[in-house]
């Protein structure tokens, strides 16, 4: 297969290639969602902790949709290498992903778990100049948005959703399609980080993001900004929902069940519920 082929993992990620050198001899490969970064250190160090045999663990949190492409296509380009790393474990906010993994046999029927739930908020400049009190709001010619990408980023199609149910398809429209044109929406490419970066360099007026990129980024970046809160009606908490799988050709099977296992534990579910997640 030639590099054109492979999905291509932004030269400027490395930061979301954990323990990258020594991927080729690990003991346990993890594709995480990426918008479970905040949390990933303290859920291995506790992982391991519980199995001190397994030592060398190699792990993503890049979007899942980007972590999907390099699963489907055996691999992926990152900066002038291919990395034909195959996963043990892949985790989703997009149950589609698990039935794609289905459909292309890289898990069995419905072998799939759900784990976590999240919700959506608004991430605005501090002291919110825009005046954006609600996603109706986003329409306004003059307020400019830092849009997660529909191609690489699950959490792109929550947010529709979320424009869908306050203003219809014609928000959905206004948002991705008209203001894209105009340059008021601006796809990210990992939008937990760019994100924050574009709100407090004021590039942008605001960005839909999760809850707890919010609560991450108020205790460690010291990023200025404030937030605006879609309400409950919209934030999409009883649709977001995490999925967790062991691929069926999982290089080390033994140990992706004991990461299966740990996953859906009271010690991990412990430690997302103090990163601000939702645990089922």
């Amino acid at each position: 297969m030639n590099k054109k082929d492979f999905p291509v993992i932004p030269s400027d990620r490395s930061d979301d290639l954990h323990n990258l050198k020594i991927a080729d001899s690990s003991d346990l490969v993890l594709f995480m969602a990426g918008n479970q970064f905040m949390a990933m250190g303290e859920i291995v160090s506790a992982f391991q902790k519980e199995y001190p045999h397994i030592k060398r663990i190699f792990y993503e949190t890049l979007p899942p949709g980007l972590e999907l492409k390099q699963i489907l296509s055996s691999g992926a380009v990152f900066g002038d290498k291919v990395l034909d790393i195959y996963p043990d474990i892949y985790t989703s906010v997009n149950e589609k992903a698990m039935k794609t993994l289905e459909q292309s046999g890289h898990i069995n029927k419905e072998d799939y778990h759900l784990y976590l739930h999240n919700r959506l908020t608004l991430m605005v400049v501090k002291e919110n100049p825009a005046r954006i009190n609600s996603v109706m709001d986003l329409a306004r010619d003059d307020v400019r948005i830092s849009q997660p990408d529909p191609e690489n980023e699950d959490i792109a199609f929550l947010i529709m959703e979320m424009y869908r149910q306050a203003g219809g398809d014609g928000l959905v429209h206004r948002i991705m399609e008209e203001k894209r044109a105009e340059g008021t929406t601006i796809f990210t490419v990992v939008h937990h980080r760019e994100t924050p970066l574009r709100i407090t360099k004021k590039t942008v007026d605001v960005g839909p993001v999760w809850a707890t990129e919010v609560i991450y980024a108020k205790v460690t970046s010291g990023l200025a900004f404030d937030v605006v809160e879609p309400g409950e009606k919209l934030d999409q908490r009883d649709k977001t929902n995490y999925y967790v799988c062991k691929l069926k050709n999982a290089p080390h099977p033994d140990n992706a069940g004991m990461f299966l296992d740990f996953i859906t534990s009271s010690s991990a579910q412990k430690i997302y519920k103090k990163y601000g997640f939702v645990t089922p």
